[in-house]
């Protein structure tokens, strides 16, 4: 069986970039709630800071939204690459 490129990309960019929007939003609401996971989410990508802005929590998703769908693509790629067509008996 063979993945969707296509489709890994895209779920993998959504759930990745909608986790971080969630977690982005409910700190805005309650100071304290993800404040480590934001750290650390800031420490990875460039120009993100968790100043608790909205303008940095859409940052942070559009970051988020660009590595899942490459973390994406290239985990269905390489699944692919190793599952082969094997044919059992």
């Amino acid at each position: 069986m063979r993945l969707s490129i296509k489709a890994c990309t895209i779920s993998l960019a959504l759930l990745w970039a909608g986790s971080v929007l969630l977690v982005g939003l409910l700190n805005l609401i309650f100071p304290c709630y993800g404040f480590t996971f934001l750290q650390m989410i800031s420490s990875v990508y460039p120009g993100f800071h968790n100043s608790r802005t909205i303008a940095s929590v859409l940052i942070g998703t559009g970051y988020a939204l660009v590595d899942g769908g490459l973390g994406g693509l290239f985990f269905a790629w390489l699944y692919n690459a190793f599952s082969g067509d094997m044919k059992g008996p």
